[in-house]
Order: C-alpha cells, then sequence, then structure tokens
C-alpha cells in the first residue's frame, strides 16, 4: 500500500481540483471547498516540500486558493497581506511592481544591488533573487502560500523571515478555455484569457495571456502624466508531459511581463522651504519633473520542474530556472519641478538556479534531501542630482554586485507512534558575494549614463572592487504531538540567516584611517564598505484543530526570536570630496527581540437559515508582535553610540486583525456568495527611525463582494468593491529632514517646518495605498 501522500497526490491529479484551503478569512470565506463535508483531507500545503494536510504541518502557515482569491477579487500579491498576521506585503516607494516584504518584523526595504529580501519569494518553487518585478499580479494562480518565521532549511536563501510561493495552476487534461473581463472605476480595463489542450495521453500545452490596465489615481501636475496607473502586458506559457498517474512529470514553463506605467509620484508632506510651494490637496497627485529614464518594467523566464517517482517511496525532482529583469526608473524624491533631489535609476538582474530533491516516504520515516546552487548578477546605476545646491552636482553610483551560492539540506520526520512524530533537518550554505563599485561626482548635469552633460569633477569617491564569503549552517527541529487525526501540537525551533555583503552607495573615501599612516588600504575601505550576516533563532509553539465536526477550524502560534546582527541599510545626507552628496550608511548595528501571537479561525455560524443549503461563515485572523530593538549602535560625533530606545522596527505594526463575514446560498442549479472583509493595522513606522510625519497611524480597510456562479462553473459575474471607506494611508516615503542623532526628533526652522538635510526644498514625501476601487468581473469557460 502507497504512504497517504502519495496517494493523496495521485488523487488530487486525477481531479485536477486541488483544494488548497487555511485558517483565513480569503480562503475560509470565499471557497467553497471549505464547507466541513470536503474535509480536512483537502487542505493539502507543501510547505516542507511535500504534499501534507495543513493541519498536520508544524509551522505557521495560511494558504489561500486560487478560487478564493478569483472570488474575492484579488489583484496582485500584496493584497493577501491585509488578512495575514503579522505580515507586510506593499508596493515599494517610487515603484510600480517593487515588492517590500516584512514578516513577523523582519524583511528589507531597500531594493539597490548588494542588499538582500529578508522574506523570499517563490514562483513555481524558483526563489526570486530580487524584488524588481516581484508584485505578481494575480492570475492563472493555484494558490499562494505564505510561512511565517524562518525557513531557511527547506528554502535556505533569505527567508529568515519567512516565505512567500506563488504556485500558478497546471493544466487540465482537458481542452479548456476561460475568458475573464473586468471594467471599473479609474477606467480599469482587464482582459485574461487562458487555454490548454492536450496533444495525445501525455502530452498538454497551454498559456494565458493578460492584458491589465487602470488610469491613474492622480496626475503629476508637472509632465501631464497619470500617477498611479497602470500599463501591463503579461503572459505565462506551459508545456507538461506525463503527470495525472504517470510516474514521471515534466513540466516546462515561461513568463514574460512589460510594464509600461508612468512613473509613481510621491506627495509632498510639506511645503517646499525654497520655493514655497504649498502641499496639494489631493495625496494621489505628485508635481516631480524627472521624466529621464522612461519608466519601463520588463521580467521574463524559463524554468523545467521535473518529478519522477522511482519507486513507491523514492521521488526525485529537479527544478531549473533562468529568470531576468531589467528595470528604467525616474525617481524625484523631493516631487518638485525643482532639480533638487531627482535620482534616475537602472536595474539589471539576473539569475540561473538549480535544485535536486530526493524524497522519500515510507510508513514511519517521511522525508528529503536536496542541493540547490544559484549564480545571480545584480547591477544598479543611478544619479543623485542637487542641481540647486551646487552648479548641477550630480552623484553618480554604479553598484555591480554578483551572488553564488550553493547549499546542501536535508529535513526528515520520523513518527514514533500515530500520536507522537519529530523532525530534524538542517542546511549548510556556502555564499559568496563580489561587488564592484563607482561613485563620481558630475558637474553641469547629469552623468552620461544617464544623458546629461555633466563632466567628472575629482577623483572618484569610491572605485573598489572586493569580495566576501559567508558559510552557515542553519538547523531545524520540531515535536508533534496528535492526540486525534483532527488536533495538531507541537514546537520548534529553528534558525535563519541573511548573508553579508556590500553597501553599494557607501562612500570609500569617507573610510576611517585605521592605522593612521595617512592613506585608506584597500582592506580599510573593504571593511568601511562590508557587513556582516544577520541572523534569527526563532522557538514557536503550536496549535491547529477542527472541532465541532468542522465547525470551527483555528491555528494558535506563539512565537519568540531573537535577532542579531541586524542589518540597517539607509542613507544620509554626507559630504565627499568637499561637496555635498548622498551616502549609504549600512551597517550590523541592531540586536532585537521579537516575541508575539497569531491566531486564524473560522467558525460555521448557520446552514439552511434562509433557504435550504445555504451557509453563513465568520473567519478572523489576529496577528500581535512586541518588536524591539535591543540594541542599536550608530556612530554620532565619530563616537558610537546606542540608540536603540529611541528606534522602532519598521514596516512592522503590534497589531493586525482581519474578519470576514460571508454568505452562500444556492439559486437554481449556480449559487451566490456575498463576502465583506474588515481589516485593520496598527501605527506602522516606515523607517527605524520614527517619524511623525511619515509614519502611518493605526487604519482600517473594509472590502466587500458579491458573485454569482452559473451551474458547472460555466461562467460567472461579479462586483468588488475595495476600499469602501476611501481611506488615504501611507505605504511608504522618502526623507532628508535635519533630526536629533539620537532621539531622531526632527529640528524645525524659523518657520515651524523641518530643515533639509539634503537639497534646498527639503524631503518629506509619501506614497500612498489604492483608494476607492469597485469593479465587475465577468468569466466565461469553455
Amino acid at each position: 500500500m502507497r504512504p497517504f501522500a502519495r496517494q493523496l497526490r495521485r488523487a488530487v491529479y486525477a481531479t485536477s481540483a486541488l483544494s488548497i484551503l487555511a485558517f483565513t478569512p480569503a480562503a475560509f470565506a470565499q471557497e467553497e471547498g471549505a464547507r466541513a463535508d470536503a474535509g480536512d483531507e483537502e487542505i493539502i500545503v507543501t510547505a516542507r516540500r511535500r504534499d501534507e494536510r495543513l493541519i498536520d504541518v508544524p509551522v505557521a502557515i495560511t494558504a489561500y486558493s486560487g478560487e478564493a482569491l478569483e472570488k474575492a477579487g484579488a489583484i496582485d500579491i500584496t493584497e493577501i497581506g491585509q488578512t495575514t498576521p503579522n505580515t507586510t506585503l506593499e508596493v515599494s516607494r517610487g515603484s510600480n511592481s517593487t515588492l517590500t516584504a516584512f514578516i513577523r518584523g523582519v524583511g528589507q526595504q531597500d531594493p539597490v544591488s548588494g542588499f538582500e529580501q529578508g522574506v523570499g519569494l517563490y514562483l513555481d518553487d524558483v526563489y526570486l533573487n530580487r524584488p524588481q518585478a516581484a508584485v505578481l499580479d494575480i492570475y492563472d494562480v493555484e494558490r499562494i502560500e505564505i510561512l511565517r518565521g524562518p525557513q531557511g532549511t527547506l528554502y535556505g536563501r533569505n527567508t529568515i523571515g519567512g516565505a512567500v510561493k506563488y504556485v500558478t495552476a497546471p493544466l487540465p487534461q482537458d481542452f479548456s478555455l476561460k475568458i475573464k473581463g473586468t471594467l471599473g472605476t479609474y477606467k480599469q480595463a482587464d482582459l485574461i484569457v487562458t487555454a490548454s489542450t492536450p496533444i495525445g495521453d501525455l502530452l498538454r500545452i497551454g498559456g494565458s495571456v493578460a492584458r491589465l490596465s487602470r488610469g491613474g489615481f492622480g496626475d503629476n501636475l508637472t509632465t501631464g502624466l497619470e500617477n498611479y496607473n497602470k500599463d501591463v502586458w503579461a503572459g505565462r506559457g506551459t508545456v507538461e508531459f506525463g503527470g495525472y498517474g504517470e510516474p514521471v512529470l515534466i513540466r516546462i514553463s515561461g513568463d514574460y511581463s512589460k510594464d509600461k506605467s508612468d512613473p509613481r509620484g510621491g506627495h509632498r508632506l510639506i511645503p517646499s522651504l525654497a520655493t514655497n510651494a504649498p502641499v496639494l490637496d489631493d495625496v494621489y497627485d505628485s508635481r516631480g519633473g524627472l521624466v529621464d529614464p522612461k519608466q519601463s518594467i520588463e521580467a521574463y523566464g524559463l524554468a523545467m520542474n521535473v518529478t519522477a517517482e522511482l519507486s513507491d517511496t523514492v521521488t526525485l525532482r529537479s527544478i531549473s530556472a533562468w529568470r531576468k529583469d531589467k528595470s528604467a526608473t525616474p525617481i524625484d524624491f523631493d516631487a518638485l519641478p525643482a532639480v533638487d533631489v531627482d535620482v534616475p535609476g537602472f536595474y539589471f538582474n539576473e539569475q540561473v538556479s538549480q535544485e535536486f530533491q530526493l524524497l522519500y516516504e515510507g510508513d514511519k520515516l517521511k522525508g528529503l534531501l536536496g542541493f540547490y546552487y544559484l549564480d545571480a548578477t545584480a547591477d544598479t546605476l543611478f544619479d543623485v542630482r542637487i542641481f540647486n545646491t551646487f552648479a548641477g552636482l550630480t552623484a553618480f553610483t554604479e553598484a555591480d554586485v554578483d551572488t553564488k551560492t550553493a547549499a546542501v539540506f536535508g529535513d526528515f520526520t520520523y513518527d514514533f507512534t500515530d500520536q507522537f512524530s519529530l523532525s530534524l533537518g538542517g542546511r549548510y550554505t556556502w555564499d559568496k558575494r563580489e561587488a564592484s563599485i563607482l561613485r563620481q561626482n558630475y558637474l553641469g548635469g547629469g552623468s552620461p549614463v544617464f544623458g546629461g552633460a555633466g563632466v567628472p569633477f575629482g577623483t572618484p569617491g569610491t572605485d573598489f572592487e572586493g569580495s566576501r564569503k559567508f558559510n552557515k549552517f542553519t538547523p531545524r527541529a520540531s515535536l508533534t504531538f496528535k492526540p486525534t487525526p483532527d488536533h495538531t501540537l507541537y514546537a520548534s525551533y529553528s534558525q535563519g540567516f541573511k548573508g553579508g555583503g556590500f553597501d553599494p552607495r557607501g562612500v570609500g573615501a569617507n573610510a576611517p584611517d585605521l592605522d593612521g599612516n595617512g592613506t585608506r588600504s584597500d582592506a580599510e575601505i573593504a571593511a568601511f564598505l562590508s557587513f556582516r550576516p544577520e541572523k534569527v533563532e526563532s522557538y514557536e509553539l503550536g496549535y491547529k484543530g477542527s472541532l465541532f465536526d468542522g465547525g470551527l477550524n483555528v491555528a494558535i502560534a506563539g512565537f519568540y526570536a531573537d535577532y542579531t546582527d541586524v542589518q540597517i541599510p539607509g542613507s544620509v545626507a554626507c559630504t565627499v570630496g568637499g561637496l555635498p552628496s548622498f551616502c549609504g550608511i549600512v551597517s550590523n548595528a541592531g540586536k532585537a527581540t521579537f516575541k508575539g501571537l497569531e491566531f486564524e479561525g473560522r467558525a460555521r455560524l448557520g446552514e439552511d437559515l434562509a433557504a435550504a443549503g445555504d451557509r453563513l461563515t465568520l473567519s478572523t485572523a489576529l496577528g500581535y508582535i512586541d518588536a524591539q530593538y535591543k540594541r542599536f549602535v550608530t556612530n554620532i560625533a565619530g563616537v558610537p553610540t546606542d540608540v536603540a530606545d529611541f528606534r522602532r522596527v519598521q514596516n512592522t505594526p503590534k497589531w493586525t486583525a482581519s474578519g470576514t463575514l460571508a454568505y452562500s446560498a444556492p439559486i437554481g442549479e449556480g449559487d451566490i456568495s456575498f463576502g465583506t472583509t474588515l481589516s485593520y493595522r496598527s501605527k506602522t513606522n516606515q523607517f527605524e527611525i520614527p517619524n511623525p510625519y511619515i509614519d502611518q497611524k493605526g487604519f482600517a480597510l473594509w472590502d466587500a463582494s458579491l458573485v454569482y456562479t452559473a451551474p458547472e462553473g460555466r461562467w460567472s459575474l461579479g462586483v468588488f468593491g475595495k476600499n469602501l471607506t476611501d481611506k488615504h494611508y501611507k505605504t511608504s516615503g522618502y526623507t532628508f529632514i535635519g533630526v536629533n542623532p539620537v532621539t531622531g526628533v526632527p529640528i524645525l526652522g524659523a518657520n515651524g517646518l523641518p530643515t533639509s538635510a539634503l537639497g534646498t526644498e527639503g524631503t518629506l514625501t509619501a506614497f500612498y495605498g489604492n483608494p476607492r476601487q469597485v469593479f465587475v468581473t465577468g468569466t466565461v469557460k469553455f
């Protein structure tokens, strides 16, 4: 008799209807398969790189099925952060498609090369090494999983906060054609066409083409361009061989996206200090004058996933991938026509990866052994133009950072009895970073890289090449007790680490002369520009259960984590060669502790209330985290100073909560479903230094949906409302104002406004989440 998980996986392929649910509002409130009679056996996740019932996995995980996301009207991957405890997923500042992700206090919002993510993003098990083009639109998706806490053993690279897994839908065995169209406010007009067909008994081909467009929420009053608009073409193609009960499945897939949206301009929070331009009335309007280079983001990749069942107990997997993306973007920090702090930028990223997994599924022992390799390049080029300050001054930076990573890993679970099991795992990682960094001042205009007419001034502030190696073993262990098949208690310990590197904005000319010989050696410059890996040790206790014959499902987790050698990327106004400039100040400044609780649940409130077969459910999610710096050392006037009492963990609200009330009822042979969600986030600090202007106070968002689905799902029609109260809330921003170096309190001038730390106008700019949107979506299946 085959092991249970293998039988389950084959049943899933046979039905072509894998139902992925979780203790989360979006899934439980919207997913038809969430009914009690579906049973826990259909709640399958791959958090441990093998198919398992969600209730059995000793990991804090939230999963969203493709059907749940579609019925909720989810637009892109950032939306699931609203209903996932202790999770922040947002579009990065000054960007349309770069992702900022934080889970349980760990993350990273600086997108330039040299800085690594703290939350790993996976597209069909392929790790995306850079955050550019990572705000994935939701279409043709089977499920999305959010894994919270360090995942370094099985997922490795830069998953010290957690991991986000985006899994596209497999191709069906029969011919399929689906057309989905959306019309909405702000001239939203989306069209997605998905088709597939078998060729013989073993071969299938298919793909999706998506046209996603929307007008701006505001305007750039200087350039005339729309602000916060969307102009995206995207597509995916897949070829599958085998599967559906065959011992071998070969899946070759490719994806492409082209984002031609206008630049996203920020909203100034204070009047300009030099030209007295007032604060605009509409937070979605901007006045930035930078238009070069023309905004464009292009991303594409190929992947081949091979699964071969070598025997009833042994399976071999291979995951091969190549990805590339390139971005050109003009970022006007000061959001004014003046060339005060204007930053045109290029990002060029490429990666090749290979992973092998050998899985074993016996009666008592289950697990895998694996090998992973990544070869990636990340090149960032940008000007910092502060023409208003000094004769067209530009600080140009080119930072090329190459990464080579190899790892071996294993994770096994042994069932001592039907009730007790022990899981042990570990990963050893070899990480090598090579950097080439050039910083050069130009006068009289921008650098030639961006078509400027400036001429080089003085010697380069940085002209550096160097490399560092970082090796680390990260273990994981968990003990599980199942008093019955419907209840799981677990205790786990895990470690994670994020490799060190080099600050691409650091200025070698400002490196200290440590030996006092009057010159700065290569070693002194390397020490000044580099930073060490950061590490997390996490302890977790959890319970997952299904009670009252499936009428109540809950997941509870409590965690504690020690976060050491915290990398604090940042940039400040500085002086280079006697001229004002823009400098990186990255250091391993911090030690922090995180402790918190997470609760997710779904309760069936009633059935057959107004009509036979109807159902009313309430789903909730609650996250609490006490995130505190215990040490935060910064250099003040040449003296290392611990300012932990005045620093906060960024992008980590203390409270996150959501509740979804959902009602579904049959209408003839079809059905209608209604859902409404209220989500809340408490005060959020955008940076480690609290800022009363740019930090976001606690706020709530209200969404609702009404969807009719025809018999056998042949067609559907839905009406969706997002942020129905039209709440304006900040998601990110830029700040270059004078502050007290210890407390971070802004230094005010005689006019009562903050003083400028870089440029003459004062940079204090915010970006906002989407306003109220209402749209109608129709879907037809053939």
